[in-house]
């Protein structure tokens, strides 16, 4: 395999950039995987799949009629919705990923017809409607399995879910063969329901936790693997470590260990080339990311704590929506700083925080004294724990 080669090889194995659209490359998700498939078997039942940014809701929406089977025709049509877009908007996007194939008759009307393929939404209303979008989905779906994937469904608004509430309620009453898959943050299943109490028997709720360590791991090794590349178990350990459960951090270690290990004609993967590969990970992060880090950490002060703050913000242990006390914070602040620290020395600086000043990076919840706080962009923590990686601030 050439140089050129094996870097596009490397970069179809690891994909931090870009959801995965190939069943080859995915890993893990076989409980959000089963209960999609089971709602798109049963008639009238929908989907609504939530979970925090960066845990790989799309590329699971984007493999998904791969998994259904190959023995039946899969129409799955995923559109992505912006602030912008009215309920008509998102159907006619939905529509014009079909493409349907009918009989038509020749200029004169003389000689045998002829077959004509053209998008679904050429042959739709003028102004759409949840009633005409069943009707839709009712006449042209056949023999096939459709699955209408509406991805980003949190940036709708709030008049658009009601909506898309009321086309679900009328395509579950009908029992139409179809099912919509709606992708979005947590809130947006709430607002949904609430619009609709009716419609609730009829969405299955998926929630998209982040990745289990053996998740993460099945991610390094596949990509690893198709590369004829090794692991050693301390540089997997690192990477699962350092990803904090995050498909997108693992893709971009693996990426530049991968591509370290082809430079320097290396068959494993160890410490000092994961410790090399975070080393151009924190180089070549996303520049939002890095612009939180710097605005959330400076002080003209040299002895400030905010970075260590934050780091030990980004180890404390959470609950399964990723929130944290602060009290959460004391054991790995003390572990960074080599000293026990008591809230009050650094309650101020998690209140920064969740202020103007300093970005926020973090979200905060609850009453006085019992506040619980949350990284507002979840891939800025995984950075956060590489960068005292990096300065050696974390213990190895």
């Amino acid at each position: 395999m050439s140089p050129l080669e094996l870097q596009l090889e490397i970069s179809r194995a690891f994909s931090p950039t870009a959801p995965i659209d190939e069943k080859s490359l995915f890993s893990g998700r076989i409980e959000q995987l089963t209960s999609l498939i089971r709602a798109i078997g049963q008639k009238g039942q929908h989907a609504v799949l939530f979970g925090e940014r960066g845990v790989g809701k799309t590329s699971l929406a984007n493999v998904l009629a791969s998994f259904i089977g190959t023995s039946n025709t899969i129409i799955a049509p995923r559109i992505n919705c912006d602030a912008g877009d009215t309920f008509d908007s998102v159907w006619r996007k939905v529509f014009s990923e079909i493409v349907i194939a009918r009989d038509v008759l020749p200029v004169g009307f003389i000689g045998s017809t002829e077959r004509e393929a053209l998008p679904l939404d050429n042959l739709v209303p003028n102004q759409l409607s949840p009633e005409s979008v069943r009707r839709t989905l009712s006449q042209f779906g056949g023999g096939s399995i459709t699955v209408v994937i509406i991805d980003e469904f949190d940036r709708l608004t709030q008049e658009v879910k009601r909506q898309v509430a009321d086309t679900i309620k009328t395509l579950s009453d009908h029992a139409v063969s179809a099912t919509v898959v709606m992708v979005g943050v947590a809130d947006s299943v709430q607002e949904l329901i609430e619009e609709h109490q009716s419609v609730e028997r009829a969405i299955v709720q998926i929630h998209m936790p982040r990745m289990a360590k053996k998740e993460i791991s099945a991610i390094i090794e596949q990509g690893m693997g198709r590369l004829n590349f090794t692991v050693d178990t301390e540089a997997m350990d690192r990477i699962v470590t350092l990803s904090q459960g995050l498909p997108h951090y693992a893709h971009l270690l693996g990426l530049h260990a991968a591509e370290i290990m082809a430079q320097n004609n290396l068959t494993s993967v160890t410490l000092p080339v994961v410790d090399k590969a975070i080393s151009n990970s924190l180089d070549n992060a996303q520049q939002s990311i890095k612009t939180a880090w710097h605005t959330a950490t400076s002080s003209p002060r040299k002895d400030n704590l905010f970075s260590e703050v934050l780091m030990a913000c980004a180890l404390a242990k959470t609950d399964e929506l990723g929130y944290f006390a602060a009290q959460d914070v004391r054991e790995p602040l003390g572990q960074i700083l080599g000293r026990q620290l008591e809230i009050a020395n650094y309650a101020q600086h998690l209140s920064e925080f969740c202020g103007a000043k300093r970005g926020p990076v973090l979200q905060r919840i609850g009453g006085s004294r019992r506040y619980r706080f949350r990284f507002i962009n979840p891939l800025l923590q995984p950075f956060v724990v590489m960068q005292g990686f990096s300065k050696n601030k974390i213990p190895h």
